[in-house]
């Protein structure tokens, strides 16, 4: 069987959608399956390669706004038509690949809404203006089209699949299959931590919805009164120079180190020498990062909102709290700094958590079952 994936993120993977298709592509490979990847590119022409042995086709991306789905579409359709003949089954990824016209089966994937993202953004700027305007006038639209085209529609949290009542499906026909992790890959191991420093740990994107500005607010009081704590932060993003000033307006800089966009064996280590791992976000869709630091055992802490409340049980395998509120955020971090028993309990749990719902060979077998639904169990 070969399966094409459509999605707009990078690829190789830099973020979530990303990575839940790698994975995916991966374990389908390992299985005897083949993969065709189509994603955004440059400016410049269609481009192909293979990375791990995932073929993959970078049509050209012209972010011109708000039209850049559509002139997308048309490099996606034509690429897609170049191949169509040798696929077995479609699986697009939204948001926000362009929409296409096939006959064949399609199982569509909504990461997060882009309904719902509107709901979180406030006008602040031009920027957040237009964002707002082109996630309702041209991203549900094309939405739309996905929902109305696609045999089954997935989800990667039940939060979600509530959420998508609004485009007028019900969530007890949605299948929820998450986000997973290795968890070969990533597992705990002994730290190897400094005169007994004590790091708090944040991967993703540097920007102003992900809550590190809040973080940075909470590390004033923490670094009050704690000596032995730093924060370690990895990931790149928009905000990181603004995220920066800030940090050095309240004095903080020896305390925060940034590392960028870093590999995943670096990531693995970061993971297995923290002492915590800290999500601040204002939303989230289910974080592959959340799942990489339950998966090495790390005690985390992340905001009650939806995807992060759909995997951590407060109390038992993690903290919530609730988003924009560094106060309440710097004295969780304290609580739990303060408790070494809290943290190793919370760390096993989290592991367990993992094992029993979020590797990727569960998930490999659901979407499997799935394609050979769709396509008539001929392959």
């Amino acid at each position: 069987m070969k399966i094409c994936m459509i999605l707009s993120n990078p690829f190789p993977p830099k973020e979530g959608i990303g990575y839940y298709t790698y994975n995916l592509s991966r374990k389908l490979i390992e299985n005897g399956h083949k993969v065709v990847v189509i994603t955004r590119g440059s400016w410049s022409k269609t481009q192909k390669e293979i990375f791990d042995d995932i073929e993959i086709i970078r049509t050209p991306f012209i972010p011109i706004y708000p039209f850049y789905i559509h002139i997308h579409e048309l490099f996606v359709k034509k690429a897609f038509k170049s191949l169509e003949s040798q696929i077995d089954i479609v699986h697009i990824h939204s948001p926000l690949p362009p929409p296409i016209k096939t006959t064949l089966p399609v199982i569509l994937t909504i990461h997060t809404p882009m309904l719902s993202n509107i709901n979180y953004i406030k006008i602040q700027s031009l920027y957040s203006l237009l964002t707002k305007i082109s996630a309702r006038f041209v991203s549900y639209p094309v939405e739309l089209k996905h929902i109305e085209s696609s045999d089954i529609i997935t989800t990667v949290t039940e939060s979600v699949a509530q959420e998508l009542k609004e485009y007028g499906l019900n969530p007890d026909e949605i299948s929820v299959v998450s986000n997973g992790v290795d968890e070969k890959i990533f597992y705990p191991s002994k730290k190897e931590s400094e005169n007994n420093k004590k790091n708090i740990m944040y991967a993703g994107r540097i920007d102003r919805e992900k809550g590190l500005f809040d973080l940075v607010e909470s590390a004033k009081s923490i670094c009050s009164q704690k000596a032995d704590v730093s924060f370690i932060i990895a990931g790149d993003g928009r905000d990181l120079n603004k995220l920066k000033r800030k940090i050095k307006k309240m004095g903080l800089q020896n305390r925060f180190t940034f590392l960028g966009q870093i590999e995943k064996d670096q990531m693995i280590k970061l993971y297995q020498n923290a002492t915590l791992f800290i999500l601040p976000s204002y939303r989230e869709g289910l974080p592959t990062v959340l799942l990489e630091a339950m998966s090495c055992g790390l005690p985390v802490i992340a905001t009650d909102v939806r995807g992060n409340r759909d995997l951590i049980s407060n109390g038992e395998n993690g903290l919530l709290v609730p988003p924009k509120d560094p106060k309440k955020m710097a004295e969780t971090i304290i609580t739990l700094l303060e408790d070494e028993k809290l943290m190793e309990r919370l760390g096993k749990n989290a592991r367990k958590t993992i094992i029993e719902k979020y590797t990727w060979n569960d998930i490999f077998d659901k979407f499997l079952k799935y394609y050979k639904s769709i396509a008539g169990g001929k392959h």
